[in-house]
């Protein structure tokens, strides 16, 4: 995957996107950092970025102009971009700190609905990962984010099924795994 995201065009600008997206517990936020970590030993400036600083459970999808605005078009641009990410500590979201983003070479987009549509023609490569079924994938988030996450978790997972059918994410990725 990283060979083929090189060997591909930059699209943002200078900027190459790689996009990992895929469900819930799938593992893309541990595929994304051993990508990031990869890139960066082979010498390219590479910045992380996942939609969960961006995501609610009210809001899973819609916040994507916050991102397009505060950190695509800036980097698509040459200059460095910024955004607010979710802050979660009081148990109900509300924008937190300010996290900057400085031109990379790599820019990783993480998450749920990292390679929605709108954003395909600026990737350099969209990587899908499934991570299992439904129900393996829950009981890994609901390890990670406890148990009082469940119900939430669930609607989530309700969610993702029907956004990742409209949106045709699997079928347009460039690499899938299982």
């Amino acid at each position: 995957m990283i060979d083929a995201l090189l060997a591909a065009p930059a699209r943002l600008g200078a900027v190459r996107l790689l996009a990992v997206d895929g469900p819930s517990g799938a593992g893309k936020s541990t595929l994304a950092a051993q990508v990031v970590a990869d890139l960066r030993a082979r010498g390219c400036r590479t910045e992380l970025v996942s939609t969960d600083a961006f995501a609610t459970w009210e809001d899973p999808v819609s916040w994507w102009p916050r991102l397009v605005n505060g950190v695509l078009r800036p980097l698509a641009a040459g200059v460095e971009g910024a955004y607010r990410r979710m802050d979660w500590t009081s148990g109900t979201p509300r924008p937190g700190e300010l996290v900057r983003v400085p031109v990379p070479d790599v820019l990783v987009l993480e998450g749920v609905s990292s390679g929605r549509t709108s954003v395909r023609p600026l990737l350099s490569h969209l990587c899908w990962l499934s991570g299992g079924s439904d129900t393996d994938r829950l009981a890994r988030t609901v390890a990670r984010d406890g148990a009082a996450a469940q119900a939430e978790l669930e609607r989530w997972q309700r969610f993702e099924r029907g956004w990742f059918a409209v949106d045709g994410t699997r079928a347009a990725a460039g690499t899938r795994l299982s």
